[in-house]
Order: C-alpha cells, then structure tokens, then sequence
C-alpha cells in the first residue's frame, strides 16, 4: 500500500512522525540538553523578529556562494582532464585523490595564519572542502563513459575538443550532478567550521553564542537554517539538470517505475 503512495505524501507523513515523537520526548528532556519543536519556533520566531536570523544568514552565505561556485567552476574541468587524458591523471590524480582523504579541518589554523581572520579564510576553506566531490565524481564519470561513443566520435574525424564537449560532457552530466550535490553538504559544513574557527560571524555565531548561553532551543534555529539552505540548493541543482539535460530525467522516472 505505501509503495503506491506519492513520494511527496510519504516525505510529509514521516516528517510528521518525527516532529510529533520529538515533541512528545523533547518535553521531558532537561532544556540544557535537548529541545522540541514547539520551542525551537518560538525562538525562531524571536529571531525573525530581531532580524538577526537574516543578517546571520546574509554573512554566512557571501562566502559560502563564492567558494562553492569557484570549486563548481574548477572542479568540472579538473575532473574533465584527470578522466579524458592518461597522462594528465598519472600526474595530478594522486593529490586530489589525497586532497580527498585528508582531514582538511587540521589545515584551518594554517589558512588563518596564511589569510587572516576574514572574508578570504571563510571562502578558501569552504573551497577547499567542496572542490574534491565535484573533481573525482566528475573523473569518474568520464572514466564510464562507453568506449563505444567515443570510436563513434573518432570514426567521424571528431577532434578531441569535440568529442569532449558534445559526447564525454552530456554522458558525465550525472555525475557531475551528484558531485555538487556531495559538495554542498561539504561546503555547509565548512561554512559553520570556518565561522567557528576565524571570525564570530554569521549562523555559526549564533550557534556559539546560544550554546555558551545554554539556550539550546536558540542553538538549533540556525541548524534547521543550514538544513533547509542544503535542501534547498540540492532541489535547484536538481531542477536545473531536469532542464539541461531532460533525457536523464526520463531516464531516472524509468527506474523508478
């Protein structure tokens, strides 16, 4: 029965499930520790009204756009290159492959002596932490590409420019998708890591400063803030690709059926 219900309908009715348990448990839970839902919008509410919800968000969001566009923008062809020419991934897939695995938080206190405390810090750790989702699922997918497709290009005298852009790019374009979407989780997580880390600013202030108050109903705003934000930019990248690229949507509606 449930699997003949509208996907929309069943995200409603689980959400719905887990708001009415964690009120019902958050009430008897010490305030210091936990909250509930009801408490967390009556502090959201006062929050909207003071504005600093908003004026937390702008600042956040500033460096946020412009790291994880410049990881976007980098990224896809970095990733490009490493899966269309051997040579090119013998040389420099070992450091993104790296880049990839190392735990690119010990490396704040370096970049704030390198940056300072500002605007540059923010944007350069957020970058750091998204580019590598977006260069290895974008490696990848040119790696799966059909040979076939590509002897097909080559059979009609294509050059390599060609073949990359009008047949390896329109087969990689879920990856890439994918890619960004892995990179936007990053990039909120820098985001707060980063605003923690250097200067008091942003989401990631109020956050400290609630929980240094112990007003935890206060500390989850932001966090349901950053949940909404990732979401959100998720659903977009997804309606974009349905309009670049129709074909993988029908594709994906197939499977699903």
């Amino acid at each position: 029965m449930l699997s003949k219900m509208p996907r929309s309908l069943l995200t409603g009715l689980s959400l719905t499930f887990a708001l009415i348990l964690w009120e019902i448990v958050g009430r008897h839970v010490d305030p210091i520790f936990g909250s509930h839902p009801l408490a967390i919008a009556e502090a959201s509410v006062a929050l909207i009204r003071s504005g600093a919800i908003f004026k937390a968000l702008g600042e956040s969001l500033q460096p946020f756009l412009v790291g994880y566009t410049a990881a976007v923008v980098l990224g896809v062809p970095l990733g490009l290159l490493l899966g269309r020419y051997r040579v090119f991934e013998a040389l420099f897939g070992i450091y993104v492959t790296a880049g990839y695995a190392m735990p690119l938080v010990a490396l704040v206190p370096l970049l704030t002596l390198w940056l300072g405390l500002g605007f540059a810090v923010k944007v350069a750790i957020i970058f750091l932490m998204a580019i590598f989702p977006v260069t290895i699922n974008t490696w990848l997918g040119v790696r799966a590409v059909p040979k076939s497709l590509i002897d097909v290009g080559r059979a009609l005298v294509a050059p390599d420019s060609v073949i990359l852009r009008r047949i390896i790019l329109p087969a990689t374009l879920p990856y890439i998708v994918a890619g960004m979407k892995l990179a936007i989780g990053r990039a909120v997580v820098a985001m707060i890591i980063a605003e923690f880390f250097t200067s008091m600013a942003g989401l990631g202030a109020i956050i400290i400063n609630s929980a240094n108050n112990f007003d935890t109903a206060t500390m989850f705003v932001p966090v349901f803030v950053l949940v909404m934000l990732a979401i959100g930019l998720t659903s977009l990248i997804g309606w974009i690709e349905k309009r670049v690229a129709p074909w993988q949507a029908e594709i994906a509606g197939r499977q699903e059926s």
